[in-house]
């Protein structure tokens, strides 16, 4: 069974403000995915008492926030792919021309749509930071068969998922995808296409020249630098302001993909 919580991490802290169902808008959207997207994946059911659980849990909280999945051993890499120039791939390109030592043309600028997607996997770290590396390294971390499948089927996804977003007034600028073997089987497992693992942007305001407006958690972390927070000592309390801004931003991208109402609101 996987829980999604409300909890919220930024710069690879958990934050200690909860966003009120940020879990189930998570999983929501991952079951839409899931749906649409008609590749090979964990998901059994959403429906948490088709396992065994213990006496006493509260069925009511985990319904809309859990699926039951299949078990598979996880791909120790973080599959990233990048459509447009953000974040951390900003950063390098302005010192470098590359992003993740990929060449990119030059005079493009913050927000700038990418000439075709790009994949820069990062290692899975269990603690601090998760760490780019070139497909090479990956090919020496997987094996070169493993890599190669990973790299074609997260830029398929990617791009299938892209499309019917940008269809919905949603541009995806990047995302993480997380995969696991089973009888070596590949099969998208975690969450997928969400506001957590993906950049967020309404194509109604997309301008390449700076920061884009956004439904996902970028907020949080804006609001975050523009604190006197070190990111090295633990992180604030988030305001009552931002902790509503952000729900909303959750619920208007699930809407706006799955083109339901909200069902928790």
């Amino acid at each position: 069974l996987l829980v999604a919580t409300d909890r919220i991490s930024a710069f690879d802290w958990i934050l200690p403000t909860a966003i009120p169902d940020k879990g189930r808008v998570l999983t929501q959207i991952s079951r839409f995915w899931f749906d649409r997207l008609r590749v090979k994946h964990h998901l059994l059911s959403m429906e948490p008492t088709d396992v065994p659980l213990p006496a006493g849990v509260d069925v009511d909280a985990l319904q809309g926030r859990s699926m039951v999945v299949r078990k598979s051993q996880v791909v120790p890499v973080e599959c990233v792919v990048r459509g447009y120039l953000a974040g951390s791939g900003w950063k390098e390109y302005q010192q470098s021309g590359t992003v993740c030592g990929i060449a990119l043309p030059g005079g493009l600028q913050l927000g700038s749509q990418l000439p075709e997607p790009i994949f820069t996997p990062a290692t899975k770290a269990e603690e601090g930071h998760d760490e780019n590396i070139s497909f090479a390294t990956m090919c020496d971390h997987v094996g070169e068969s493993l890599a190669t499948q990973l790299r074609t089927l997260s830029l398929e996804i990617y791009e299938t998922g892209s499309e019917y977003a940008r269809s919905q007034g949603i541009i995806i600028a990047d995302t993480k995808f997380e995969f696991g073997q089973i009888d070596d089987e590949l099969i998208l497992i975690d969450e997928v296409l969400t506001p957590d693992s993906s950049r967020f942007w309404p194509e109604d305001t997309y301008s390449p020249a700076g920061n884009q407006y956004s439904f996902d958690k970028q907020f949080v972390r804006d609001w975050l630098e523009s604190t006197t927070w070190d990111k090295n000592s633990p992180p604030p309390e988030l305001p009552a302001e931002i902790v509503t801004k952000t729900r909303e931003k959750y619920i208007e991208a699930y809407e706006r993909l799955t083109q339901q109402p909200f069902a928790w609101k």
